[in-house]
């Protein structure tokens, strides 16, 4: 009785953990509302690449965070509290929500400079845990893991996925190191380096479909703003959409679809 009890309060402590953190990477972005720092969008537009997404694509966070605050809350569920899956995936999930809140922070204050690469690089490696836990789980998910737990998390690793490499362009070019001419085509390797490096995660966990579709997203965005500026840029983003795509289909032949999507 007595371990059960440390067993309950100790999932009850990390559960509030997720939740805190959760409402702490929406609540950070508004500092500028209280004269703390400039807005993420003013701070970005001073770094803007040929790899920096079409400003619609951002549109996604309102997903992202409905998303994250779904799983916070359904973590919490009484009948949750002992989810193996779950148990597994509350550190590193808390850790990324977290890693959110301190990069809006650090932005808003301090600008894309590396500081921020540092920062999002750690949030994705907690994602990348995520992707692995749950590409690596044995049991079929529930409906409510599925739902609640995979769809949310791999979509805001897809995003991760593709907004550090965006970082690390633009935190470059804060500090002051232009490419100049070359600039279109080391823009194109670097896409078609995050299409291989998202093609080689979805070849991993079996084709997970929030992730590819999610990086299919940013893709997009990617060819509506420095794709229209740069003809490399363009093929680039069309040799990386191919290259996901195709990773995508073939994970999901490879039995991912039974796993992700429970699918005959």
């Amino acid at each position: 009785m007595k371990s059960s009890g440390a067993s309950d309060r100790s999932a009850m402590g990390a559960g509030l953990f997720v939740i805190v953190t959760a409402l702490l990477q929406i609540a950070t972005p508004g500092l500028p509302s209280l004269g703390i720092g400039e807005q993420i969008g003013a701070q970005s537009d001073r770094a803007q690449t040929l790899v920096t997404p079409a400003g619609w694509a951002f549109s996604i966070w309102g997903a992202l965070y409905t998303g994250s605050l779904v799983f916070a809350v359904y973590q919490m569920l009484p009948s949750q509290r002992h989810n193996r899956l779950l148990h597994r995936l509350r550190r590193p999930a808390a850790s990324a929500f977290l890693g959110n809140a301190a990069w809006a922070a650090y932005v808003q204050t301090n600008g894309l400079s590396f500081g921020s690469s540092a920062i999002i690089a750690f949030t994705l490696v907690n994602l990348l845990i995520i992707l692995r836990r749950l590409s690596d789980w044995p049991a079929r998910f529930t409906p409510g893991e599925r739902w609640c737990a995979m769809l949310p998390l791999s979509a805001l690793a897809a995003w991760l996925s593709a907004a550090t490499i965006v970082n690390v362009a633009a935190s470059l070019r804060f500090h002051g190191v232009e490419a100049g001419e070359s600039a279109p085509v080391i823009a194109a390797a670097v896409i078609v380096f995050g299409g291989l490096i998202a093609s080689g995660a979805l070849l991993r966990t079996a084709g997970n479909p929030p992730y590819g579709l999610v990086f299919l997203w940013a893709l997009a965005a990617i060819f509506a703003a420095g794709g229209q500026e740069a003809s490399p840029v363009a093929l680039a983003v069309g040799v990386a959409a191919v290259l996901v795509f195709g990773a995508l289909v073939l994970g999901l032949r490879r039995g991912g679809a039974v796993h992700w999507l429970d699918a005959p």
